[in-house]
């Protein structure tokens, strides 16, 4: 059997074709997929009842469920997810004045290891599929409208995982929420965030989407950004900027960097004249973020006195630079601290 999320269009028209179904079977059915995001097949209602039995025999649909939410005390939420096969994701909800953010994730766990992520910790357990990452998202507007009365606003992939490592699944996931006959969101309100798989990022501006792109550098300089993230080892500062410059070339878009301040690690003046000098290879802004603390890390927030200094230095070289407060991390939601802690 096959999942029903995971075939692709051609698939299920060919096997519509063998049944001697009409053509216009694979709308209602994708409708109900996409736009209804069934988890059981006998749901299709306006399918026949044998042609339902079929795909009952021949497809099956991988449902996620909602097994725990934590409310923060700033307001946001984070939610349990329940897998199929017994393993667990975690996602958040984010409001901020009228906009509401869904932070969804793209693998069980992550196989990059930077050395302050709680997920990194974890190790790796598989990708998502295309359905579990949609499904993600598409729950997460449920709730948001349960909890908000508010429809999602945006999306950044920014939780469990690497998204560029798990890449032909989350493309394909977020095509269905861009997708007026699955979420129908803007993808100028999609973000997703990579720690710098430079051959993806690539792939990333030939695909058409469109998104957001944001990197996770926390460091300008190669020893200490490869000490922190071991993926530098493999494609370092230069390797990356190329990749970027030809995501800004293909996109014309902006780049934005994730830059968390560790204390007395990456938070010196000298540090943001290196990031102020490696962020020139395209127009850019630079989301600054306080530290969310995971256990025996061994890492610190900045104190206040150097993440003014580091701000201020940035401002006079003329960088949008924003200082992001931390948001649910008295529920480990925040920034790094996904780790199925529920």
């Amino acid at each position: 059997m096959q999942e029903l999320r995971n075939t692709s269009e051609a698939e299920i028209k060919t096997w519509l074709s063998k049944q001697q179904a009409p053509a216009f079977r694979y709308k209602q059915i994708e409708s109900w997929l996409w736009q209804h995001a069934v988890d059981d097949i006998a749901q299709m209602q306006n399918l026949p009842v044998l042609l339902r039995e079929k795909l009952e025999t021949d497809f099956y649909l991988d449902a996620i469920e909602a097994i725990k939410i934590n409310a923060s005390n700033d307001g946001s939420i984070k939610v349990a997810f329940s897998l199929a096969d017994d393993t667990y994701i975690e996602g958040v909800l984010i409001p901020s004045g009228k906009r509401i953010t869904a932070c969804i994730s793209t693998q069980v766990g992550c196989r990059l290891g930077c050395k302050f992520c709680a997920t990194g910790g974890m190790g790796f357990t598989r990708n998502l599929h295309i359905g579990e990452i949609y499904l993600q998202a598409w729950k997460l507007n449920e709730l948001s409208k349960a909890h908000y009365d508010r429809h999602l606003s945006n999306i950044v992939v920014m939780g469990m995982g690497e998204p560029l490592d798990n890449f032909e699944n989350t493309v394909s996931a977020l095509r269905k929420i861009i997708d007026e006959n699955g979420m129908g969101m803007s993808p100028r309100r999609i973000t997703l965030s990579t720690a710098s798989l430079a051959p993806n990022i690539k792939k990333l501006a030939d695909s058409g989407l469109n998104i957001q792109l944001s990197v996770s550098l926390h460091a300008a300089d190669n020893e200490l950004r490869s000490r922190l993230m071991p993926i530098n080892n493999k494609y370092d500062l230069q390797v990356l900027a190329e990749s970027l410059q030809y995501y800004h070339q293909k996109t014309k878009k902006r780049i934005s960097y994730e830059y968390i301040l560790f204390n007395e690690v990456n938070d010196s003046v000298s540090h943001a004249a290196q990031l102020a000098e490696f962020v020139k290879i395209t127009p850019c802004k630079i989301n600054l973020i306080e530290y969310n603390a995971v256990k025996e890390s061994g890492f610190e927030k900045s104190n206040e006195k150097n993440t003014q200094k580091f701000i201020r230095h940035l401002e006079r070289k003329n960088i949008v630079v924003q200082l992001r407060n931390s948001r649910g991390d008295d529920v480990n939601a925040g920034c790094g601290q996904l780790a199925n802690k529920f």
